[in-house]
């Protein structure tokens, strides 16, 4: 069957549908990943945006359950140059076909990914349609396509209630627990939470919805704060609790959307880039030792550094391609966070090192 990708600048490109049969509105980012292609579908980052993965051929070593990042897969729809009908490898439980028709993603496939990367490039993000409709009409689609907003999508993939795990949880390794760790569910990743237990950590999941209160008089050792989708600015009521969090004096390490969360908590500002970093081959750098880690990443905003007060805090890590924000440290405070993500899976384990850096904070390996 064939299906159309339009985008809110009039340009339209015709491929074949794949997945679910359903028309969808969002926004189009790019991913250079040449492989995780499920880890991406079911990171829920993606929440409120439909994926162009820029390597041409996508689903060759199929699905295998075990590698989801979440409980479902959570992009608007999923875009491709080629998706592999024959799938070869010896964990593959199941075809990307099959996994976007069971998520109800619906998907496009054989058109040109280099060129449309090209426009998002050169334009920047935009909004568009992945549509079946042979007979779409451009005048009715392009004002909808100009007017949507990707909104309250953290509150959409965060947990409805509080969870918990120990060390042998998730497949991680069964270690003997040594401390007890807060994550905050702003749209975590499963590998998050798999690497604090392969720490000996003991881990309290708590929503998006959490109290600060809640989470300190549980006394935990620390306080992670995951990554997630969407505007972090939009995040009024989670930010105001994170700023609570961030005056406890319980050593506190974030991610991604955290990053973002907790430097708005703060006072900084944070503003939507051009088309934003997304795939497993961002150099960063840590300003300490001036060692580059390459690293994993995915989002569209970032903290803009002209916003920081230096008597609150001190850039980390910057992106070494366009110098941008990548980690901060808090002055006073036991509060540390980077805009990329060290629990890479897929991608490279360079910064998984950064983990150990919180146990640190936390009065471990002394």
């Amino acid at each position: 069957m064939k299906a159309f990708l339009i985008l809110e600048d009039g340009t339209v490109f015709e491929g074949k549908s794949v997945g679910a049969q359903k028309e969808v509105i969002s926004e189009i980012v790019f991913n250079t990943s040449m492989t995780g292609y499920l880890e991406v579908l079911t990171d829920p980052s993606y929440a409120g945006q439909a994926v162009t993965m820029t390597y041409p051929l996508i689903g060759n070593y199929g699905i295998a359950y075990d590698d989801m990042e979440s409980r479902k897969g959570w992009p608007d729809g999923f875009i491709t140059r080629e998706i592999s009908r024959l799938p070869s490898n010896f964990r593959c439980e199941d075809t990307l076909q099959k996994f976007l028709e069971d998520q109800d993603i619906p998907g496009i496939y054989g058109i040109d990914t280099r060129a449309l990367t090209k426009i998002l490039r050169e334009k920047g993000t935009m909004n568009g349609m992945i549509t079946t409709n042979e007979n779409y009409n451009l005048d009715e689609i392009l004002p909808k396509l100009k007017e949507y907003n990707v909104t309250g999508v953290v509150q959409k993939v965060s947990r409805s209630q509080k969870e918990s795990f120990k060390p042998g949880d998730l497949g991680s390794e069964k270690t003997e627990t040594s401390f007890k760790v807060a994550v905050i569910d702003v749209g975590t990743k499963n590998n998050i939470i798999r690497c604090l237990l392969n720490r000996g950590c003991e881990v309290d999941v708590y929503p998006c919805d959490f109290k600060a209160e809640d989470v300190i008089a549980a006394k935990p050792d620390g306080i992670m704060i995951t990554n997630g989708p969407g505007d972090p600015a939009e995040c009024v009521e989670i930010i105001e609790e994170i700023r609570k969090l961030s005056e406890s004096g319980i050593p506190i390490f974030a991610i991604c959307l955290g990053h973002q969360l907790m430097a708005l908590a703060h006072g900084f500002k944070t503003y939507k880039m051009k088309y934003g970093h997304r795939g497993a081959n961002h150099p960063v750098m840590d300003l300490h030792t001036r060692r580059v880690y390459i690293s994993s990443q995915n989002h569209g905003y970032v903290v803009d550094g002209g916003s920081l007060d230096d008597t609150k805090a001190k850039p980390w890590f910057i992106n070494v391609n366009d110098k941008t924000i990548e980690g901060l440290e808090y002055i006073g405070k036991p509060v540390k966070t980077v805009q990329f993500h060290p629990e890479a899976n897929a991608g490279p384990k360079d910064s998984e090192v950064l983990f150990e850096e919180f146990i640190k904070m936390m009065g471990g390996n002394q």
